[in-house]
């Protein structure tokens, strides 16, 4: 469907968007929306069942949600959730990513290398502290320096005594702070994955779209002292899965929204951000699908990261067409301007202050992108490079006063990403360093003499062979002894990569320190917003999205286009014909395995589904529950209507999709015999 289409449903979008008229909401897990749920829904959610979903769910740190969905630590999220661990398992001889996995053991679980899960154990409000460590009179660098040091000092306090993992999150853009307490995982263990043909079966034209054919689904085992963890709190699976008109609820991490953004800030994402964001998508898109058909093992190396470009860049274009629509910006104005006009004579100014960094901002936003972001050094292996050099520095510091990736309560995981046993390709990290300095030059200008000195006298090709070749940070060895030997260690490095992260480390940081000002200048002003917001409204609203837990909620339901209707489910018989229309040709041909067991399945059997429920990117693997807490689905994408849910909630067309309960079990049994895992997500144990 074209984009053009879709946005003309946003005429309808101030009836169908106003909170308690809709399905909208990304709700705090400390602030339900009860009386919502009870006066639509007739259903108020206990404390208990409250604590149960919360502590069920599951983030990946790699990006993207999950549950607990039995008693021994067994994990369910989606197969593109779980890319990242089985592109790392995988080599030359063995694809798991392409050909899928299964154990039919737990002696056959295959540990990740480098993958952390977090569940929500606590939430904690701590606004009052750390808006008390910024004194009037103070500068805005000394204002951010105040708010990050009393961060710091929160987590680093709480982590020592509960000896969770302890972050401190800001909500509504700066008008309040919680402190969020983790039990990390990081022994999981890979269980069953299926092929990615038929976990993303239509490839790149069927992303965003319904109807939908896709077992996007994979499970992971959670480890402690070497043996599988029994948990209290797991999701048990419901045998009908979901019906058409039932309340249901997702439980999960969303990225990012930007819903509470002012008109200032959209219109610098519309001219600026996301314009910039497409070209360098599709430059990374080009490059990779190059890189990709030169030979099979290419292509096998570049997968993930292609499908994380092309999902990126599909999104944003979704984004742009939004924000260049003149209804919605209308709306926000309109609304804007009614809290302005409503908002005490101290908060007046916020709006003009925010604009203002704002435009700081996107003077300086090139060059922080390229350096402090790292876009101009698209290489794994300087990745490494740069935390090591920056570690050195920041270790001799106090907690409070290092950046927020140093700090003390975060060490464990920056430790469990730098020693990955991650395999790395020097042809690959090559072609990526290659395009991204050639793309840094148009950046910092060529004859610049930062970039002078980058490039060393070298083409961008020539530099980057020079650097891959002549680095020795692939051994994690060599990592661990850098880290371990401190700044007298880096000092006397003489790899190619530590010393080009040296060159860059000066002006990235005061890049960033500007950055960062201006940060702290909006979030201030932002939390004067918010506090004229609460005293209007009420606190019974939602932040936006953070990749934190969130409770979103809604109906089973399809929807109209083009004058048709849209059914809520999709089976097994669309997914076999749509293969059959395209000829079974590539993005619609089906693994042998699934021609070959046709006729074993129930093709009548529910594969997708779509509800109402309030989704964004992050929520993938987000668990889909009913009234009971019982699994009756799996996010793992949007409709090509929900691309604007980053912005403004709608629920005429926008929809969230999933893989139906009775869709996965029926795949298990009867196309890869895993009938003890089925059995595990029937019964809840092993």
């Amino acid at each position: 469907m074209k984009l053009c289409t879709w946005l003309w449903t946003l005429a309808g979008l101030c009836a169908a968007a106003a909170v308690g008229q809709a399905d909208e909401g990304m709700w705090l897990f400390n602030n339900p929306p009860r009386h919502l749920l009870k006066e639509k829904y007739g259903f108020v959610p206990s404390d208990a069942w409250l604590e149960h979903v919360q502590k069920s769910a599951v983030r990946f740190n790699s990006g993207g949600s999950g549950s607990f969905v039995s008693a021994d630590g067994l994990v369910m999220t989606n197969h593109h959730v779980g890319a990242d661990c089985l592109h790392k398992l995988s080599d030359e001889k063995h694809n798991y990513y392409r050909d899928g996995f299964l154990a039919r053991t737990l002696a056959e679980e295959k540990r990740c290398l480098d993958l952390e899960l977090n569940v929500l154990m606590s939430i904690e409000d701590v606004t009052a502290r750390v808006n008390a460590a910024v004194k009037p009179g103070m500068s805005a660098s000394e204002a951010a320096a105040a708010r990050r040091a009393v961060m710091a000092e929160i987590e680093k306090e709480s982590t020592e005594k509960t000896g969770l993992r302890s972050d401190v999150i800001t909500l509504y853009q700066g008008g309040q702070y919680h402190l969020y307490r983790f039990k990390r995982y990081t022994d999981v263990r890979l269980v069953m994955a299926p092929e990615q043909q038929i976990a993303f079966f239509g490839g790149d034209p069927d992303n965003f779209e319904y109807p939908r054919y896709d077992l996007d689904v994979c499970f992971f085992r959670v480890y402690e002292n070497g043996k599988p963890v029994r948990v209290e709190h797991y999701l048990k699976w419901s045998a009908a899965g979901a019906r058409e008109g039932e309340l249901v609820f997702v439980a999960g991490h969303p990225g990012r929204t930007d819903r509470l953004n002012t008109v200032a800030e959209l219109e610098y994402m519309r001219d600026i951000q996301y314009p910039n964001a497409l070209r360098n998508l599709n430059r990374l898109e080009v490059m990779l699908s190059a890189y990709s058909s030169r030979s099979e093992e290419n292509a096998r190396q570049a997968k993930d990261f292609l499908f994380s470009v092309q999902n990126s860049r599909k999104a944003r274009e979704g984004g742009l067409a939004g924000l260049l629509d003149p209804r919605l910006m209308a709306r926000k104005r309109d609304a804007e301007q009614k809290l302005r006009a409503a908002a005490p004579a101290d908060a007046q100014g916020a709006w003009d202050q925010i604009a203002q960094a704002q435009k700081v901002i996107a003077q300086h936003a090139a060059r922080f992108n390229a350096l402090e972001r790292g876009l101009g050094f698209n290489s794994t292996l300087f990745d490494i490079a740069r935390t090591l050099v920056r570690h050195a520095a920041e270790r001799t510091k106090p907690n409070s006063e290092r950046l927020r990736e140093y700090r003390d309560s975060n060490r464990e995981s920056l430790e469990l990403q730098l020693f990955s046993e991650e395999p790395l390709y020097d042809d690959f990290e090559i072609v990526k360093l290659a395009d991204s300095l050639t793309w840094l030059a148009s950046q910092l200008g060529y004859d610049s003499p930062l970039m002078q000195a980058i490039l060393a006298g070298k083409a961008p090709r020539q530099r980057a062979v020079e650097l891959v070749k002549g680095s020795h940070l692939k051994a994690v060895a060599e990592r661990k002894r850098l880290y371990g030997g401190g700044q007298s260690a880096i000092d006397a490095a003489r790899d190619p990569m530590i010393e080009l992260a040296r060159i860059v480390d000066a002006e990235a940081r005061e890049v960033r320190k500007i950055i960062e000002a201006q940060d702290e200048i909006k979030r201030q002003a932002y939390a004067q917003i918010a506090r004229a917001k609460f005293a209007i409204e009420g606190t019974n609203t939602y932040p936006d999205a953070t990749f934190t837990l969130r409770l979103a909620f809604g109906v089973v339901k399809g929807y109209e286009e083009n004058g048709q209707h849209v059914p809520f489910q999709t089976t097994y018989a669309g997914l076999y014909e749509r293969s059959r229309q395209h000829h079974n040709r590539p993005p619609f041909d089906l693994p042998p395995r699934w021609i070959e067991r046709k006729d074993k399945l129930d093709l009548q059997t529910p594969l997708n589904f779509v509800c109402t429920a309030d989704i964004i990117g992050g929520n993938s693997g987000s668990p889909v529950i009913n009234r009971d807490a019982e699994v009756v689905g799996l996010i793992f994408d949007g409709n090509i209507h929900s691309l604007v849910l980053d912005f403004i909630y709608t629920e005429e067309q926008a929809r969230a999709v999933s893989v139906h309960s009775r869709g996965i079990i029926e795949a298990l049994r009867k196309v890869y015999d895993a009938h003890e895992l089925a059995d595990e997500l029937v019964k809840g144990k092993r």
